[in-house]
């Protein structure tokens, strides 16, 4: 039924694509989808690359029976074992009773953990070779990107890497998988947005990973989500370099929380200050109207950021609160800071940024503005400086590290 899109001579695309998902992982809004990526290769022995979340479980039998046409399905490898792409092994193991399940030791373990799966599993270790035929699989250890068990199985034929969650992008997959056959433009800020939202945190492992990646001389990239790339592998892999190195480019990101305008019209005037500081890149964000996701994705683009926040109940506004902790979580580096605050009869907000800042350790401007109850021509004056001054040291220029990748 299915004529599944060819990747090299002996590789094929089995993914499917979700335009249903309201939210990934039930928290990060997908307005254009998401594909679930899985490879199969077609040699003396078969081997699938990865499932599919179960949800999609039965096109994704479907699109691997069309291209077996017959066929037994020796090897299963699985790269990750996060569910939207392990979801099918025990749909796939009805169909292949004798199919050999590949992974690390972690792997293996998370298997009976998840499944309840403990036959016909094949452990393997990290630099080991599996033998299709022609095709020589190599698999590649990369813990923490962004699960401790994900590895990267590297083919040798056709040099092709099969990066699990690595180089992801949010995005369904339309028409076609290969980015030279489709306009990549949109997949750039959800390739960020994943980034920051899903592997930020482990930048250390990002960049150990990229360096264990360097020797290896492949010419295309299958992901587990979004395009698979081959045109484009240098912006890619110099993106995660950049991405995991946290150097943001040069702009800011003012966020606030306001309940009444009084605290939107500091971030507006902070805005203002970086304009004549010459900051051409401002993104402000309301926090209750933009998903964090999206915030996330530009603080993890940019080198600046200023958050303001109104007193409430004596905290931070509940949701600069909680995006602040998600940035603590991501444990974001290398970052200029600006704040401000607002208050009616008791402030505590700038404060508490205060205590942020300190904890994540970031460059910060000397002035801080607080103000009590509407804005004031004093604290204008002082809102217009402050985006002055965390403009000046954005745009300060920064040592570029050795590159990696």
């Amino acid at each position: 039924m299915f004529q599944n899109q060819q990747i090299t001579e002996d590789i094929f695309y089995v993914g499917v694509n979700d335009r249903q998902k309201h939210k990934f992982e039930n928290m990060i809004p997908l307005p254009v989808g998401v594909s679930y990526n899985a490879y199969l290769i077609m040699d003396q022995k078969t081997a699938l690359i990865d499932t599919v979340d179960i949800s999609m479980g039965d096109i994704f039998i479907d699109k691997i029976q069309s291209q077996l046409q017959g066929r037994t399905l020796d090897y299963l490898i699985i790269n990750h074992m996060e569910p939207d792409h392990s979801g099918s092994i025990r749909l796939i193991r009805k169909y292949y009773p004798d199919l050999v399940i590949v992974g690390n030791s972690k792997t293996i373990s998370m298997l009976d953990g998840f499944y309840g799966v403990e036959n016909n599993t094949k452990e393997i270790k990290d630099g080991e070779i599996l033998s299709l035929g022609t095709h020589k699989l190599q698999f590649h250890f990369t813990p923490m990107v962004h699960w401790p068990e994900t590895m990267m199985t590297f083919d040798q034929k056709s040099k092709v890497l099969f990066s699990g969650d690595a180089f992801g992008s949010f995005g369904t997959l339309d028409g076609t998988v290969m980015d030279t056959n489709m306009n990549i433009d949109r997949y750039w800020d959800e390739m960020i947005r994943y980034y920051a939202n899903i592997v930020g945190k482990y930048g250390a492992a990002v960049q150990k990973a990229l360096q264990k990646l360097t020797p290896l001389d492949f010419d295309i990239i299958c992901s587990t989500h979004g395009p698979v790339w081959k045109e484009y592998i240098s912006e890619v892999v110099d993106m995660y370099d950049q991405l995991s190195r946290y150097e943001g480019n040069e702009g800011v990101v003012v966020v606030y929380g306001s309940m009444y305008g009084f605290t939107e019209l500091m971030a507006e005037t902070v805005a203002q200050g970086l304009s004549q500081g010459g900051i051409k890149d401002i993104i402000i964000h309301n926090v209750s109207k933009t998903d964090s996701s999206y915030i996330l994705r530009d603080i993890f683009k940019y080198r600046g950021l200023v958050v303001g926040s109104p007193t409430y109940s004596n905290e931070l506004y509940p949701e600069v609160e909680s995006l602040l902790r998600k940035i603590e979580i991501r444990g974001v580096k290398n970052r200029i800071f600006g704040y401000f605050g607002s208050f009616t009869w008791a402030g505590a907000a700038v404060k508490r940024l205060s205590t942020f800042v300190e904890t994540m350790k970031w460059e910060t401007a000397e002035i801080s503005v607080e103000e009590k109850q509407g804005l004031k021509e004093i604290n204008y004056q002082a809102c217009l400086e402050l985006g002055r001054q965390v403009a000046k040291m954005v745009k300060k220029p920064i040592e570029r590290k050795e590159h990696c990748g």
